[in-house]
């Protein structure tokens, strides 16, 4: 509490400006790929769903995010089937992004990251690890209709011997394949929309990572270099551990890491500010927006039926 009370008006400026930044930078990626399907969609209707789908992220714990994109999408005049494949392959490229911007980051600090986390490398090698074999699956369950067919005969296979008990599952399952395969030939095909897609996710995270920095740079001597390759490991340990949006594992990755270089005390302080940066300050803007936006549908709404 002392050192979130000492904490300056200037450090909360720039970790408020670079967690609308990341939202900006979001905007920008969905608004490319929606204007595939719809031409006149705009760079503000794609912030505008960068802050909408925050707020859901945080009022449904994680689970509502991806649902209130495909239906703010599909207010845009862009199909139910288009919208949920659309948001696939922008996760997809989403991960991939983190994946190698993980790896450079690795590259580029490999020898403060062995000095320092020397006793943790096994758990840093395994989130590497984790985090490639996620990032192929999803490359793979996205653009090949080869292992979408291993996938469903081996679900069927198993079905079978469940008598059927995966009946459900197995059919949602066959119609994303059949969603992410339309989706595939219709965004992945353009090699320039995935490229500047991972060149916009890196500069996000980017956003996003160096707000620790923002925070100890007056008082800590760690580079911004450093800081990313420390919050980059922490985002993608977080992430392979089962919590709902992040809540917990986030805060137990960072308190394991930045308590090495920063000591307890600071270290709880600072992820406190990066929580807020990146989970509540999003959201209370997405509240606006989502309340706005509401207000907008309800007003359209009251015109059509006079």
């Amino acid at each position: 509490m002392n050192q979130l009370a000492q904490t300056s008006w200037q450090v909360v400026l720039a970790i408020c400006a670079a967690s609308v930044l990341y939202e900006l930078v979001e905007g920008w990626i969905t608004c490319a790929f929606a204007r595939h399907y719809n031409p006149s969609f705009r760079y503000l209707d794609g912030v505008e769903s960068a802050f909408y789908c925050s707020f859901y992220r945080v009022a449904t714990l994680g689970s509502g995010a991806g649902i209130a994109a495909i239906y703010y999408f599909h207010e845009k005049e862009i199909d139910y089937s288009k919208s949920t494949g659309m948001y696939m392959i922008e996760y997809v490229v989403h991960k991939v992004s983190i994946a190698i911007l993980s790896v450079l980051l690795l590259v580029f600090n490999f020898g403060f990251l062995e000095q320092n986390f020397r006793s943790y490398m096994w758990m840093l090698v395994l989130g590497y690890g984790i985090t490639i074999v996620v990032a192929c699956f999803l490359l793979l369950f996205c653009c090949s209709a080869r292992f979408h067919w291993l996938l469903l005969w081996l679900v069927r296979k198993l079905n079978e011997k469940l008598k059927g008990k995966l009946d459900g599952p197995r059919a949602q399952l066959e119609e994303y394949c059949g969603i992410l395969e339309e989706a595939s030939r219709d965004l992945l095909k353009d090699r320039r929309l995935i490229l500047t897609a991972i060149l916009k996710n890196l500069l996000k995270f980017a956003c996003w990572y160096s707000i620790p920095y923002l925070v100890l740079r007056m008082g800590c001597d760690i580079t911004l270099s450093q800081s990313m390759a420390v919050m980059s490991l922490t985002a993608m340990l977080a992430a392979v551990i089962p919590a709902p949006a992040g809540i917990g594992s986030t805060e137990f990755v960072f308190t394991l890491l930045f308590a090495v270089l920063i000591g307890t005390g600071l270290e709880g302080s600072t992820s406190l500010l990066y929580r807020f940066a990146t989970f509540v300050f999003p959201f209370l803007i997405g509240a606006v927006v989502a309340l706005n936006h509401q207000r907008k549908k309800r007003r359209q709404e009251r015109q059509k039926t006079c």
